[in-house]
């Protein structure tokens, strides 16, 4: 077993998990035999900012569990780029998404489960293939969380959850294009910890305590607010920030984690348009404690569009722009530089279980400033 686990690790896949596969089979077992049906509706999770919609989910009798729901998605990616990173190759072929669902959505008690493979693509990074992705980010296992709704609007989740920060999801099917954003790379992605979400009329309110970029140390707190003025429009602030101090990094860790980040997010969602600006504030403070000789700061905007031809062909785009203080001869921290995001047409075709699509990007990075070297977060 050992040759054979040490063989999967040099082609890049990633190791066998004896856990993730015990999981597994009780699920399996938990599900053999139960009764199926398809819901008309889609999966509440995850959350789905792009044109892509999931479909009906299976609904599974499941015993002392209730009934569950089922979904997943499978995915490819093919890539080709000039002036790649360090480190990087000029073509990728990879499985950029290989997940399955598994939700409770009824009752005072609920969960969420999200396994499989993944790729997160993002501008002005290099390409990580999908087995280093899952072995040096967020595992097989990227979100599960225990739901408590102990009254409507009322929810407290409680594992590893997705962020709140910012205006673009974690996962490539989630959002309007393949490849992450510069502003993304400023915020977390995935964080563990505790979430209260209420709902007061046109606004939302979402709190957390937790360990910021994937840290496992709990000094985050995290909070959201969205008004929706009507069913077309959204106004959204979100932040979070470090109250403590981490010297521990990592790829999934960075420097960020002794930060702090604001944004301001406005969406316009209605017929076959949905139009998303939003501003951004970082900023990671001068700390000899965990090794930062200078902080610096970041701001930028993002203006993302997404034009719906018909069910299956959409038109998206974005363009940012982000700025950082600081330079080498101040020996400041590095954090991020000015760009600009790519277009993709996007057909999509849905079956029952699982989302299938084709999505055709076309970016492009421009750097403006040279005192200050990449640093982007893996």
């Amino acid at each position: 077993m050992r040759n054979e686990t040490q063989l999967m690790k040099s082609m890049g896949w990633p190791e066998i998990r004896p856990d993730i596969i015990l999981m597994a089979l009780i699920v399996l077992g938990v599900l053999e035999g139960a009764p199926l049906a398809i819901l008309a509706r889609p999966l509440p999770a995850p959350a789905m900012a792009g044109p892509l919609v999931m479909p009906a989910p299976l609904t599974i009798e499941a015993g002392p569990l209730g009934r569950l729901e089922l979904g997943g998605v499978v995915s490819g990616i093919g890539m080709s780029q000039g002036n790649w990173a360090a480190g990087g190759d000029a073509t990728h072929w990879d499985l950029s998404n290989g997940q399955v669902f598994i939700q409770k959505t009824s009752g005072w008690w609920q969960f969420y489960l999200q396994a499989g493979a993944y790729n997160l693509p993002a501008l002005g990074t290099r390409f990580l293939s999908t087995g280093r992705t899952l072995s040096e980010l967020y595992g097989p296992v990227p979100v599960a969380y225990l739901k408590l709704v102990p009254r409507k609007n009322l929810s407290i989740l409680v594992g590893a959850l997705p962020t709140m920060i910012g205006a673009e999801d974690t996962f490539t099917f989630e959002n309007m294009n393949i490849e992450r954003g510069l502003l993304w790379n400023q915020e977390n992605a995935i964080n563990r910890g505790v979430q209260v979400n209420d709902r007061f009329g046109h606004l939302s309110a979402s709190f957390s305590w937790n360990d910021g970029f994937y840290s496992n140390r709990y000094s985050w707190l995290s909070g959201s607010l969205a008004y929706s003025f009507d069913s077309a429009n959204t106004l959204s602030f979100d932040a979070g920030g470090n109250l403590g101090q981490t010297g521990f990094r990592n790829p999934a860790t960075p420097v960020q984690n002794n930060g702090s980040i604001y944004n301001i997010i406005y969406t316009y969602q209605k017929g076959r348009w949905t139009i998303q600006p939003y501003l951004q504030y970082t900023d990671v403070p001068t700390d000899l404690n965990v090794s930062i000789a200078q902080g610096a700061a970041t701001w930028g905007g993002a203006f993302l569009a997404n034009y719906r031809f018909s069910r299956r062909v959409s038109l998206a785009g974005r363009w940012e722009y982000i700025a950082s203080t600081g330079n080498v001869g101040g020996r400041a921290v590095n954090l991020l530089v000015a760009g600009h995001g790519p277009l993709l047409l996007r057909p999509t075709s849905k079956s029952r279980i699982f989302s299938f699509g084709r999505k055709y990007p076309l970016s492009t990075l421009r750097r403006t400033r040279r005192e200050m070297p990449l640093e982007f977060r893996a």
